[in-house]
């Protein structure tokens, strides 16, 4: 057995059974023992940035990690844009990074780079094999690491000869400890503040799901809290019959505005409310001055616990939650507008979608219009580093192929990672995407106008993408994905009931 066969069976073993990857020489031994492993699935993905933003869309929807292969430093940099939003969203993924043969270090060639300084800020484990008898061992550490607490990015450097040597053997299977209960006092006070009223709690994480949320539910049922999520959240589930939760504005004034009834916040498994950059006339805070800030569980620790024991506390377990009704907008027609796509979305989103959500101004509507729909899951860019959206939904919709995924686009983020189109077509994955084809950077273009009075052509030059217009219609057609332009909202209400009744990737270009 050589060391990239131990690998995958270490990886296997433990789970971790679906590889998104763009490998190349060095990762070549990972490949080939592909055929000696069958349970491992390999994506091939055209683009490292494609690869991990979709072994995080995975692994939030299975609470499991992917793991990636790639291709020596530059293929490395290529996914880091990605590699940073699974870090703030804190996931579990082992990512695997090719290396020229220990003995070939040292000779200047074209690829050679320093792997482990370009993985170092993005990974909270990070090692370089040694030699093929360590690679399981390895291995199975960064799986342990991985998993470990909320989650993490795992790296394992694998210089080619480890790959290739013989003398490999298989790690053990690990079980990840436990995660830490908060203090009894931290549930205490956080009891008390809740009490005293004017007060939110807070889900970051994957906190906001399942039996974490209902639990949530009944405590803001008891205290009269609000149930607030972070803008940069890992993953809510949303809809009909649920406790509702409301994400935090992006822009500060509307946030400040949100947030200024509140005297108290307890936070679970997410950070303060703080503004996304830094502004010459406002604050970075965005709690009113004198609340108090209480953190009842860092991301590393057992949010879920925590919540049931300030549910305890509180006396809240049997309190009934109030529950979002079942409210669909009336289906509009005529001229596209914001309000109508929304309003369309809301009216036809199927049960159990998938929503991948990386159209912050375009798609800024669409969460109110949608959320008295059928329950569904709501997922974002939680690291602010645009073209995380097609990549996401692929990886969701691997995880979960009896879901309907939507992912709301936009043109500027699009381009970033258009290849990810070719992954969802080559895998037959049930993605319907929503192009909105503004042709500019409109979140930019509203910075430009808050910071600069009156700004000319040549910086709003810098901030349209239009002059030649981008044909989406006929990228994603080139890619293998069907598409269509619509030009009213009863062509888009049409081509999007298609699209998700065809089970298949399609894309739909909507021009603003």
């Amino acid at each position: 057995m050589n060391g990239a066969q131990s690998l995958i069976r270490t990886l296997v073993k433990n789970r971790v059974d679906l590889c998104f990857m763009n490998p190349g020489t060095s990762e070549i031994h990972f490949v080939g023992a592909l055929d000696h492993t069958p349970e491992m699935r390999g994506v091939p993905c055209l683009f490292e940035g494609v690869a991990s933003g979709a072994a995080d869309g995975y692994a939030r929807m299975t609470g499991k990690p992917a793991s990636t292969l790639l291709h020596l430093g530059p293929g490395l940099s290529n996914a880091t844009a990605n590699l940073h939003n699974a870090c703030r969203a804190r996931i579990p993924l082992v990512n695997i990074v090719g290396d020229h043969a220990t003995f070939h270090r040292q000779y200047e060639t074209p690829l050679a780079s320093d792997v482990e300084a370009l993985a170092r800020p993005y990974s909270a484990w990070l090692r370089s094999a040694a030699s093929a008898r360590e690679v399981g061992k390895d291995c199975a550490e960064a799986i342990l690491n991985a998993r470990t607490g909320s989650g993490h990015i795992a790296t394992l450097v694998l210089p080619a000869d480890t790959a290739w040597n013989d003398g490999g053997e298989e790690g053990p299977v690990v079980t990840p400890p436990a995660p830490p209960l908060p203090e009894e006092s931290r549930i205490e006070h956080s009891a008390g503040l809740l009490r005293e009223g004017r007060a939110a709690l807070i889900l970051g994480g994957r906190l906001a799901t399942g039996r974490t949320l209902e639990t949530a539910g009944r405590i803001v049922a008891a205290t009269g809290a609000k149930l607030l999520a972070t803008f940069a959240f890992t993953r809510i589930g949303r809809g009909a019959g649920l406790p509702r939760i409301d994400r935090i504005a992006y822009v500060t004034d509307q946030a400040m505005a949100q947030l200024a009834e509140f005297e108290r916040i307890v936070l679970v498994g997410a950070p303060p409310p703080i503004a996304f950059f830094g502004h010459p006339t406002k604050p970075s805070v965005l709690t009113k001055p004198g609340a108090e800030v209480f953190t009842l569980a860092e991301p590393d620790e057992d949010g879920d616990g925590a919540i049931v024991a300030l549910a305890e506390a509180l006396d809240a377990t049997r309190v009934e939650p109030q529950r979002t009704p079942q409210i669909r907008p009336e289906l509009p027609s005529g001229r596209i507008d914001l309000a109508g796509l929304g309003a369309v979305v809301g009216a036809l989103l199927p049960e159990h979608a998938i929503v991948i959500d990386e159209s912050v101004t375009s798609g800024r509507g669409m969460m109110g219009s949608t959320f008295g729909a059928p329950p569904h899951d709501w997922l974002v860019n939680t690291g602010g580093s645009i073209g995380i959206g097609i990549p996401l939904s692929v990886g969701a919709a691997v995880a979960c192929p009896d879901r309907p995924v939507l992912c709301l686009e936009a043109d500027g983020s699009g381009m970033y990672t258009l290849q990810a189109l070719w992954t969802a077509a080559r895998e037959g994955l049930a993605i319907t995407i929503v192009l909105f084809a503004n042709r500019e950077y409109a979140i930019l273009k509203g910075e430009l106008a808050s910071a600069i009075a009156n700004p000319g052509r040549r910086a709003l030059d810098m901030l349209e993408i239009g002059r030649p217009d981008l044909d989406w219609v006929s990228l994603a057609k080139g890619m293998g994905v069907p598409a269509r332009r619509v030009e009213t909202l009863d062509e888009f209400a049409s081509a999007l009931r298609h699209g998700f009744a065809s089970r298949a990737s399609n894309l739909i270009e909507v021009p603003l």
